[in-house]
C-alpha cells in the first residue's frame, strides 16, 4: 500500500467528496481525480458517485455551464479556448455545444474589442499592419474566433 493514499472509513471518504464537490461546480474527471487520494475498492467508488449523482452534488451540465461563465466573464477566455479546456475534461461536445448560450454575444464581440484595443494600444514602435497581425495572433491564443477578430477590427 502507498504511504501517500489517506485511510478513512467509506462515510468519511463520501463526505470529503461531496464537501469537495459543494465547495465548486465539479465534472466527473476531477471527483474521479480526488478519489484516487483514497483507498477505496471499485464499487465503492461507484457507489460514490451515485450517490452524487443523484443528490445533485454532481451536475456535469451544471459544471460545464458556470465554467464557460467563469473563463469567459472572468479570465475572458474565448469559444475555442474554453472549449479545448472543456474535451480535456471529458465534457462531450454536445454539451459544451450546448452549454455555450451562457455567453451573450454582445458580450463576446465587447470582449474582443476591449482586448483588442488594451493589446494594440500597449504595442509601440511598430507599423500599423505590424500591430494589427500581433493582435490578432494574441487574440487567436486566448481562444477567439478568427471570423469575431476581424469582425471587430472592421468596425
Amino acid at each position: 500500500m502507498q504511504p501517500d493514499k489517506k485511510l478513512f472509513t467509506f462515510e468519511e471518504t463520501k463526505q470529503k467528496l461531496v464537501n469537495y464537490c459543494v465547495y465548486q461546480d465539479r465534472c466527473h474527471a476531477e471527483v474521479e481525480q480526488k478519489m484516487r487520494e483514497f483507498v477505496l475498492i471499485p464499487e465503492a467508488k461507484d457507489e460514490i458517485i451515485l450517490y452524487l449523482l443523484k443528490e445533485n452534488y454532481l451536475n456535469e451540465e451544471r459544471f460545464t455551464r458556470s465554467y464557460i461563465r467563469g473563463k469567459f466573464y472572468i479570465k475572458s477566455w474565448g469559444r475555442t479556448k474554453i472549449k479545448m479546456h472543456l474535451k480535456q475534461k471529458g465534457i462531450t461536445e454536445k454539451l459544451i455545444s450546448s452549454c455555450f448560450d451562457e455567453i451573450d454575444e454582445d458580450d463576446y464581440l465587447k470582449t474582443i474589442n476591449k482586448i483588442y484595443e488594451n493589446y494594440e494600444s500597449k504595442l509601440k514602435g511598430l507599423k500599423d499592419y505590424q500591430k494589427k497581425g500581433k493582435t490578432i495572433k494574441y487574440l487567436l491564443s486566448r481562444g477567439f474566433e478568427y471570423e469575431f477578430i476581424l469582425q471587430v477590427i472592421e468596425n
